[in-house]
């Protein structure tokens, strides 16, 4: 566990999430942070970005992939498309994540897999 002061994680947790979603997205998000949310964001900065994305032991890219495999299970395609995003730019191919959504068809529903592969071809497009 990062024993690093909270603001020292929760500023490397942003720099983190900034260079997996990319800057565009992070600073419209930010925009959005208000006193209701805050400390949410502080939290997401600092737990999820910083303390579980920073961890050794797996690259950033296989984090994508499981990412992936979770929220299609899950059918979160707002956050889907956000990380398919992250997973382009993280180094996972388009090819990688057409094999991650098929393996998900599987164990999570062909419902859930047709829906995420909506969700990669409008992130493909957008990416054109």
């Amino acid at each position: 566990m990062d024993s690093r002061p909270i603001k020292e994680r929760e500023k490397d947790g942003l720099k983190t999430r900034t260079e997996v979603l990319g800057k565009v997205w992070v600073d419209k998000s930010q925009a959005n942070v208000d006193d209701f949310n805050r400390e949410f964001t502080e939290f997401l900065h600092t737990t999820c970005w910083n303390d579980i994305w920073n961890r050794p032991g797996l690259s950033r890219k296989m984090r994508s992939v499981l990412n992936l495999g979770m929220l299609t299970a899950l059918g979160k395609e707002h956050e889907l498309k956000l990380h398919l995003r992250g997973a382009l730019n993280n180094g996972v191919t388009k090819d990688e994540i057409k094999e991650v959504l098929m393996q998900a068809a599987i164990y999570a529903g062909v419902p859930a897999a047709v829906a995420a592969f909506r969700c990669a071809r409008e992130v493909f497009a957008s990416k054109e």
